[in-house]
């Protein structure tokens, strides 16, 4: 999509819009394609590498921009950037068919690549490949949502598969060195955050190797670092506690 702007002649190219309508009226601003879902999902902070302009318009297409009265009693403000967050945001991202098809074919596809990358067979501790994942959330009928991120999106699809398979989040293997004074009360306060136990050496102070889920590591990061006053340590020893290989149905 090319357009011209009559106020200005600036010609924009590889256009992509959002459109908002308040106070009974349409507002729209012009934005560059891929970049307004980058923002949104919190990877693209700068507003200039989104907005081709910070003009907002009634009608990107035909260039006619909106006046700046209709913005105040709109939006409570005359701050054009402001305004345009606004819009970025809360608006709507007019794209084809076409665009929206293949949009949400590549967020199904991130998705399934997500949850591969996370998960594991809890009886094999192995990975599942991207194509059995994509398989996985076919058959439970899982409908992309654009206006959610991939990430936020992936926590839903382990969810919910959890009931149809067997896949657990890959543990953590962490390294946990507590202070023998706070050692023994401390432990018990872990135990329920903690899945495996790998080893436990106590001589002047308490060294425990485990593996955890990773949505629990940063309760124990913080229970350590306030329960021992910062004496305690914590280290990743590794990301994923995985076996080689793919698993296969």
């Amino acid at each position: 999509m090319s357009i011209f702007t009559p106020t200005n002649q600036i010609r924009l190219t590889n256009v992509a819009v959002v459109r908002m309508k308040k106070g009974g009226k349409r507002f729209e601003i012009a934005c560059y394609k891929n970049k307004v879902v980058n923002w949104r999902a919190g990877a693209e902070k700068d507003l200039d590498e989104v907005l081709q302009t910070h003009s907002v318009f009634v009608n990107v297409s035909k260039g006619q921009v909106a006046k700046k009265d209709d913005l105040t009693k709109a939006f409570e403000t005359d701050d054009l950037t402001e305004i345009c967050k606004q819009i970025l945001t809360k608006g709507e991202l007019q794209v084809s068919d076409k665009e929206r098809h293949s949009q949400l074919e590549t967020m199904f596809r991130d998705i399934a690549t997500i949850v591969a990358e996370k998960c594991v067979n809890p009886e094999t501790k192995r990975p599942y490949t991207v194509n059995l994942i994509e398989r996985a959330m076919k058959d439970i009928h899982y409908s992309v949502k654009a206006n959610k991120s991939t990430k936020q999106q992936a926590l839903e699809v382990i969810r919910q598969l959890k009931e149809t398979m067997e896949i657990q989040r890959a543990h953590m293997r962490l390294r946990l060195v507590l202070p023998a004074k706070e050692a023994k009360r401390l432990k018990e306060k872990l135990k329920p955050l903690l899945q495996v136990v790998e080893s436990e050496d106590f001589d002047e102070e308490l060294e425990m190797v485990c593996l955890v889920d990773p949505g629990c590591y940063r309760e124990i990061d913080e229970l350590i670092r306030c329960e021992t006053k910062g004496r305690g340590s914590l280290e990743v020893l590794s990301l994923k506690d995985v076996e080689e290989g793919d698993e296969k149905f």
